[in-house]
């Protein structure tokens, strides 16, 4: 095994195969019904992971189970958190790089579903920014492979999010150790968005992750635990001691933030003596102003 390989092994954690916030690991749904000969419906909203599929007189929005592919954009704020979160997990220095390989999977998958192909769902709701909906489904091209697996072996997607048992019966559990074994090759043999993976940084990077990952789940819980069932904190109503339950907000920031009211946007605190990007950044998923 040569350097890399060594280095890359000690520093890949892989993160459990879960929803960011908690979500559970199976889609609880009816039985899986399968639509034969489906084709690729051209939509801008088309990405490595989630498209438009069409099958005869019936269409839906399909989200695959079981993986993740990078963002091809960052036009809103949720987009480029869960961007940041990728260009993380991947251990790429640019996210500009990550969106890049985000639309290599687009292509990829755009290429190999060219050929009429097989969807298997149960039509779970996936959420998701489409107006109609999506659905979680399972892919298997005109070739016979899934198309989850194949995106991993080819270094264009991670083994992460929702999943259920498979359509030719593979439990849950098993397919995500599957599904991991096909990350490692692809990291080890350096394909896809591991060819610029750094091995030096890519456990930091994660640990960074998880570190921001596990104060918002607690700033949630100590936000509750006081009493504000919301989640989140009103810039412009919030009291001072709530205020305080934030990381790296002491007694002298929090009368600054008081007295910088009232807000328009949760951006105006940079008006507020003592904040900067930085900090701003840090309390930003935990504040709101009014119904923002």
């Amino acid at each position: 095994m040569n350097r890399f390989s060594k280095k890359l092994l000690t520093g890949i954690l892989f993160l459990p195969a879960m929803l960011i916030f908690g979500g559970s690991l199976t889609s609880y749904a009816a039985d899986l019904q399968r639509f034969s000969n489906v084709s690729l419906v051209n939509n801008l909203a088309i990405d490595g992971d989630s498209f438009f599929a069409e099958a005869g007189e019936k269409s839906f929005h399909v989200r695959l189970y079981f993986v993740d592919c990078p963002e091809t954009s960052a036009s809103s704020k949720s987009d480029a958190q869960r961007l940041r979160e990728q260009t993380r997990y991947f251990g790429l220095s640019r996210a500009t790089r990550t969106i890049h390989f985000g639309n290599e999977a687009k292509t990829f998958v755009e290429r190999i579903l060219a050929k009429p192909f097989t969807v298997h769902t149960a039509f779970a709701s996936a959420l998701g920014r489409s107006a109609k909906g999506r659905v979680y489904g399972f892919i298997i091209t005109a070739d016979g492979d899934d198309l989850a697996s194949l995106l991993v072996k080819n270094g264009l997607a991670r083994t992460h999010g929702i999943g259920r048992k498979t359509p030719n019966g593979i439990p849950r559990d098993e397919m995500i150790e599957r599904l991991r074994d096909l990350e490692t090759s692809a990291m080890l043999k350096r394909i896809g968005i591991w060819s610029e993976s750094d091995p030096e940084r890519i456990a930091e990077l994660r640990a960074e992750q998880r570190s921001e990952d596990q104060e918002l789940k607690d700033i949630q819980s100590q936000v509750k635990t006081a009493g504000f069932s919301g989640g989140l904190l009103d810039l412009n109503t919030v009291g001072k001691e709530k205020l305080m339950l934030i990381k790296g907000i002491g007694p002298v920031l929090a009368e600054a933030i008081i007295a910088g009211r009232p807000y328009k946007t949760v951006d105006d605190l940079l008006k507020a003596k003592g904040f900067g990007s930085k900090r701003l950044e840090k309390i930003r998923p935990y504040v709101v102003v009014g119904k923002e």
